[in-house]
């Protein structure tokens, strides 16, 4: 019985592995206060052995989705598209927060509202296509999204 077991586990240890192979999007949600516009944040986790680039990202809640980031020019924070995309090292992780790397969601092609979900496709180029869902949370505080992503998985 004992080896039979042993068998068993073996044979699911490559299922695992692989479970945990590619990249992942964890603690995804979004947060809207007008009809015609949407952030979301979440965090990437790179479990390849290469770096892999978030190139772009798609969703039928939007006319656009657009890769974002927030940079200071003289005294003043301005939000800027990143069209050369997101890099996430091998084995690293990349926070999407606010007040830095987002997804903007341009053109809402419905409004978003308080415990609605979205799906979003990642485009990661050679690093394949991901989906995740995300939920409308405009309550969410900053510090709790910061604490609860870098617990995602533990």
């Amino acid at each position: 019985m004992k080896t039979l077991t042993l068998a068993a586990l073996a044979a699911l240890l490559p299922v695992a592995a692989l479970a945990h192979d590619g990249m992942h999007i964890n603690d995804a949600y979004a947060r809207s206060t007008n009809p015609r516009t949407a952030a979301v944040f979440l965090q990437l986790a790179n479990h390849r052995a290469v770096d892999c680039t978030l190139q772009g990202i798609s969703t039928d809640a939007a006319e656009r989705a657009e890769l974002h980031t927030h940079l200071e020019a003289d005294g003043v924070m301005r939000m800027t598209h990143l069209e050369e995309g997101i890099t996430v090292p091998a084995g690293e992780v990349h926070d999407l927060v606010r007040g830095g790397d987002h997804v903007m969601l341009l053109g809402l092609t419905r409004p978003l509202t308080q415990g609605d979900s979205l799906t979003l496709a990642f485009d990661f180029g050679d690093c394949g296509t991901e989906e995740a869902e995300a939920v409308v949370d405009n309550d969410r505080a900053e510090a709790a999204a910061t604490a609860d992503a870098a617990h995602a998985g533990h």
